[in-house]
Formats: structure tokens, C-alpha cells, sequence
């Protein structure tokens, strides 16, 4: 791992443009290099928070922009809980990325061979690793250490073959979901957690200190050869007593 950055800013007005620069100076980079960026993207708050702040950029250009999903709900791309859904009334909609571009799930199939043909059509667009290596993986954490779709003391956990696993006993609903597994998020370039809000603050605690018994899932998330920022607001970084970094909505990651 290149290091973990913990940055804090004052709210998550400032947090949203830096995020907004650290995912086009990435695709810059990927594309420069590779002729493509491939995003992992994440639901709940970072959706709409993302969402407004690449709409905000003059000259947004995403036609070579590869983008799947770190996890998501297996239910209809119109119902609430559909993060694609999320993202593409607020995000897609609006921007020009091709729609061979953005990689979702087969919502109508049963979540087994829902998470099977995601894996097939991740392994068409990274054909040769074992794992996807994504550019750039943005996560969200839940107030119980959760990210992606691997929820505590769960079974997924160990997972270390699997690209995508199903997971049909969410603790938190919808049940039945589909999830990137560790090896593929630790394989990526770079992570960034984004994490805001003062109901955050006892977990954060624990994910970024350390805390007695096994480790929570966010905690888990070491990229073998990445970068991992986590991007929080004050409130969320209230309880934290390792060194942090502070920046305004100016900076550049």
C-alpha cells in the first residue's frame, strides 16, 4: 500500500469539490496512460454528493469512463434502492458517457446468477487479471463498519476467490445483494472512503484506531499496491486521536 491519507474538512460543502478533483485527476492519469478510467462507484449520500459535484465542472468529459459498482441491491433499476438507478437519474443522465460504459447487474435473474453474470461481464472488460484493478473504487461506510456489501462477523469475509459474491442475508435491507469482494476492492489503484456526519464518529474511531475483537470491514480495505484515502467532514473525525490532515474545498489530493 502507497499509504493511508486521512484528510478532514470542515463540512461536506468542501468535501464534495476535493472529491469531485481527485476522481478527474485520476481519470486523467488513467487515461493518459491506459486510454481508459474505470470507477468503482458506491450508493447511499456519496451518489447525490458526487453527482452534483462532477455536474459543477465546466469541461466534464467522461466518454472513456468504464464505471461498475462496488455493490448493489438486486431489485429493479427503478425502485429507490437501486444504486444504478441513483446514478443514473442524477449522474448518467447527464453526462457523456457511452452506455457500453457503465457495467450493471441483471436485476431480473436470482441473486446467485445475478453475482455470477457480473462477474463474467467485469472479467470482459479486465481480461487477463485474476482480479479487477480498477482506477479508482469509491466507498461509503456504514455505522456499522460496513462497506460495499460486507457486513461484520459475515461469511463473505473470507472470501478470497470470488470476483462478485451474492449475499442473500444482508443485515440491513434490501436482503438479497451482489458485492465486490475484498481481493478485487484491495487490488484497486486507489481508494477513497468518503465518510461524513457526526453519527459516524465512535465507528470511524474504531476503523481507523483499531478496537478490540476482529477487525470491521472498512478497516479491512488495504490496497495491495494503491492509494487509500478516507475524505471526512469535522464531525465525523470528532472522536479520532491519530494525525490528520486539514483542507478547505481549494485542495488538491
Amino acid at each position: 500500500m502507497a499509504g493511508r491519507r486521512v484528510v478532514v474538512f470542515p463540512s461536506s460543502a468542501e468535501l464534495g469539490p476535493v472529491l469531485a478533483q481527485l476522481v478527474t485527476s485520476r481519470a486523467e492519469k488513467a487515461i493518459t496512460s491506459r486510454g481508459r478510467f474505470t470507477l468503482g462507484l458506491s450508493g447511499g449520500s456519496l451518489a447525490s454528493m458526487l453527482s452534483k459535484e462532477l455536474l459543477a465542472l465546466p469541461e466534464l468529459d467522461c466518454s472513456k469512463w468504464v464505471v461498475g459498482f462496488c455493490d448493489e441491491r438486486v431489485v429493479s433499476f427503478d425502485d429507490p434502492d437501486s444504486t444504478y438507478g441513483l446514478y443514473k437519474s442524477q449522474l448518467f443522465s447527464k453526462v457523456n458517457i457511452p452506455d457500453s460504459g457503465i457495467l450493471t447487474i441483471e436485476s431480473s435473474l436470482p441473486v446467485n446468477e445475478c453475482a455470477e453474470d457480473y462477474t463474467r461481464k467485469l472479467k470482459e472488460v479486465f481480461p487477463g487479471d485474476d482480479f479487477p484493478v480498477f482506477d479508482l473504487l469509491l466507498l461509503g461506510m456504514g455505522p456499522d463498519g460496513h462497506t460495499c456489501s460486507l457486513f461484520p462477523d459475515h461469511p463473505l469475509l473470507e472470501e478470497t476467490k470470488k470476483i462478485v459474491a451474492p449475499i442473500s442475508d444482508s443485515p440491513k435491507p434490501p436482503p438479497q445483494r451482489v458485492t465486490m469482494t475484498f481481493p478485487v476492492v484491495n487490488s484497486a489503484r486507489c481508494v477513497a472512503f468518503v465518510s461524513t456526519g457526526g453519527s459516524k464518529a465512535p465507528i470511524l474511531k474504531e476503523v481507523l484506531e483499531g478496537r478490540e475483537g476482529p477487525a470491521l470491514p472498512a478497516a479491512r480495505v488495504v490496497p495491495t499496491n494503491g492509494d487509500l484515502f478516507w475524505l471526512v467532514d469535522d464531525p465525523a473525525s470528532a472522536s479520532l486521536t491519530i494525525q490528520v490532515e486539514r483542507l478547505g474545498s481549494g485542495a488538491k489530493l
